[in-house]
C-alpha cells in the first residue's frame, strides 16, 4: 500500500481524472514523483468499477482502492446488504475477508466483527477504509483465515466464508472442493467454533452438488440482480438435518427499498405435479433466481398457474396474477412454420425467447430475417402436446 496516493493532490487527480484514458495514461511520464503511472491506473480503473457496485466506497473521501480485479471478485453493496439481513448475534468472524464489503454490513448487525484476508497488503487496506467510512467494530487480521480461526479460542455466533474460485491447476473452478479454501474438508473445525456458517459459492455451482458436497445445510438463498444471478449462499447450521429451504430474491431497486424485489421460497425436494394446459390469456416467465432453483412445479402451484409443458417452464393462467419475473399478455398462440411465420414477421422489431425449443434465439432471428426491439414478443416453446408453438405477446408493465 503506497501511502503517497492518500496525499491531497493526488486523491483530487484520482477523483476529477475519472475519464481518463488509461492507456494514455501509462504511456505518459510520471504524474506524482512518489506513485508511479502504474499505481496511479490501477486506483483510476478500480474506482470507477466501484461507481454503480460499490457507491458508498466510490463517493467516501480518502479511500483506498486494490487492484481491479479485487473489485471484481467482490460483493455488490446490494447483496452485502441481504447477506447482512441473514445474520445475528455478538460475534461473527470472516475467513476470506477481500475487500471487506460484506463485513461493512455484517458489522451493522453483529457487535464484533474479525476480518481474515491472507493478503497483508489487501488487509491493510481495508484497516485505511474502514477507519474512513467510521467502522470501529471490525477487527482486520492479516493472516489464513483457517489457521486463525484454528488457533482462536473464540466461540462465533456465524462464521462467513467465500472461498477463492480460482485454481492454481484447473484455472475457474465453482465445485467447493476445488476452491480454496476447501470448505467440506475443514466443515468439522468450522462446527467446532460457531453453529452457523454461512457460505458464498458461484452462481454456477448446482445446487444439489452443494448440498453434496456440504452438511446440514438449512437453507439455500439464489440471489439475482435485475435478473442476473449473482450469489448462492448456503447456510449451514450443526446438528440440522431437516427440509431444506430454497429462497430466490430478484433485487430489481435501485436503491434499498425492499417493496418491489421479487421473493419465492420453496422447500427443496417435495414431491408436487402441477397442472400441464394450454396456453391461456396471461403469460409468465419466472425471472433467473427462480430458473437457477428449479422450483417450477413448486411456482405452478403456488400462484395457482399452469405449466405449458414439463421443460418449457412457462406459465399460463385466464385472470391476471402478481408474479415474480415476466408477465404477458397472448395475443396470439400459432404453430411453429418457418414459411409462414418468416412472410408475416419478416424485417418487424420483435423480441425474440426461447423455453424447451430445438433452435436458438440467434438461429430463429437469422432465418426468419427479425429485427430486434419493438413492442412485440415471441415466445418460441412447447406446449403440453409437444407441439412447437409461438407465443404473440405483449408485456404488461407492473
Amino acid at each position: 500500500m503506497n501511502r503517497n496516493i492518500l496525499k491531497t493532490d493526488t486523491q483530487v487527480f484520482i477523483k476529477t481524472k475519472i475519464t481518463t484514458d488509461i492507456s494514455s495514461l501509462l504511456l505518459k511520464k510520471s504524474t506524482f514523483p512518489d506513485i508511479s503511472q502504474q499505481e496511479l491506473a490501477e486506483q483510476l480503473e478500480a474506482r470507477n468499477k466501484c461507481k454503480l457496485k460499490l457507491p458508498l466506497w466510490y463517493t467516501t473521501k480518502d479511500i483506498y482502492y486494490p487492484n481491479k480485479l479485487n473489485i471484481e471478485q467482490t460483493s455488490s453493496e446490494k447483496t452485502a446488504i441481504y447477506k447482512a439481513e441473514l445474520v445475528s448475534g455478538k460475534r461473527l468472524i470472516d475467513l476470506t475477508g477481500g475487500f471487506g464489503i460484506d463485513c461493512y454490513y455484517f458489522a451493522k448487525k453483529v457487535s464484533e466483527i474479525a476480518h481474515c484476508e491472507i493478503n497483508s497488503d489487501l488487509s491493510e487496506i481495508v484497516k485505511h477504509n474502514y477507519s474512513k467510512l467510521n467502522c470501529l467494530n471490525i477487527t482486520t487480521i492479516a493472516s489464513d483465515g483457517i489457521s486463525y480461526l484454528q488457533s482462536s479460542s473464540k466461540y462465533f455466533d456465524w462464521i462467513y466464508i467465500d472461498p477463492s474460485r480460482r485454481h492454481d491447476l484447473k484455472g475457474k473452478v465453482f465445485l467447493l472442493n476445488d476452491c480454496l479454501p476447501n470448505v467440506p474438508e475443514h466443515l468439522d473445525t468450522l462446527f467446532s467454533k460457531s453453529k452457523n456458517i454461512l457460505i458464498k459459492t458461484s452462481p454456477l455451482l448446482d445446487l444439489k452438488n452443494g448440498i453434496r458436497e456440504l452438511k446440514h445445510v438449512k437453507e439455500i438463498h439464489i440471489v439475482a440482480i435485475k435478473n442476473d444471478v449473482k450469489e448462492l449462499l448456503f447456510v449451514l447450521e450443526d446438528k440440522f438435518e431437516g427440509d431444506i429451504t430454497i429462497k430466490t430474491i430478484n433485487l430489481v431497486n435501485n436503491n434499498n427499498n425492499n417493496n418491489n424485489n421479487e421473493l419465492f421460497q420453496f422447500t427443496a425436494f417435495q414431491s408436487c405435479i402441477p397442472n400441464y394446459d394450454l396456453p391461456k390469456k396471461y403469460l409468465y416467465e419466472p425471472n433467473s433466481a427462480i430458473l437457477k432453483s428449479g422450483g417450477f412445479p413448486e411456482l405452478a402451484l403456488h400462484y395457482n398457474l399452469c405449466k405449458l409443458q414439463q421443460h418449457s417452464h412457462l406459465y399460463s393462467s385466464d385472470t391476471l396474477s402478481k408474479f415474480p419475473g415476466r408477465t404477458f399478455e397472448i395475443l396470439e398462440s400459432i404453430p411453429y412454420n418457418k414459411k409462414n411465420l418468416k412472410k408475416r414477421f419478416k424485417n418487424l422489431k420483435v423480441n425474440v425467447t426461447t423455453r424447451n425449443f430445438p433452435k436458438t434465439v440467434a438461429n430463429i432471428r437469422k432465418e426468419l430475417q427479425l429485427k430486434d426491439g419493438g413492442s412485440i414478443y415471441l415466445f418460441f416453446t412447447t406446449d403440453k402436446n409437444l407441439n412447437k408453438i409461438v407465443l404473440v405477446c405483449s408485456k404488461i408493465v407492473t
